[in-house]
């Protein structure tokens, strides 16, 4: 888990090319298949959504220009995935991820903890052979035609 420190940037549009330099180098180190993020969600400051709505898009261009899917997921659906509570606390949320990983994460990064639930989400959801896109017929019929050897007769 890494954190990239902004305070350093001079404005906000040093900070948007940061990130999206950050995120292509990580595509670029690690070749992965899907990129994962936060949907945005509403915040009392509008200013506050439209910044994170450009952080994360600054992310997706990243991801999307080297040609890896970009899944969004809200952040009760991550919530209710790594703790099966969509009201968890980012408390509770940390302490089921780094029992998950088996990681050691500071208090300092506990905002951090919010990427690592999504990604865990991500794996979840394409991992499971009940949680296809479309109807859970649809989902099932997939798993039963990949899985002929376990239905029993």
């Amino acid at each position: 888990m890494g954190v990239v420190d902004l305070r350093k940037e001079e404005d906000a549009y040093s900070k948007l090319a940061a990130i999206s330099a950050k995120v292509g180098a990580l595509c670029d180190q690690y070749h992965p298949d899907d990129l994962a993020i936060e949907s945005p969600f509403y915040a009392k400051n509008a200013q506050v959504i439209f910044k994170l709505g450009r952080a994360q898009g600054a992310a997706i261009v990243a991801a999307s220009q080297r040609g890896i899917p970009v899944t969004e997921y809200a952040p009760r659906k991550a919530k209710i995935a790594i703790c099966g509570n969509g009201a968890a606390s980012k408390e509770q949320v940390a302490m089921i991820v780094e029992k998950t990983l088996g990681i050691d994460i500071k208090p300092a990064f506990l905002d951090a903890t919010d990427a690592l639930a999504i990604a865990l989400c991500h794996y979840y959801q394409t991992s499971s052979p009940l949680s296809g896109a479309g109807s859970s017929s649809s989902s099932w019929e997939k798993f039963l035609a990949a899985n002929p050897d376990r239905i029993k007769k």
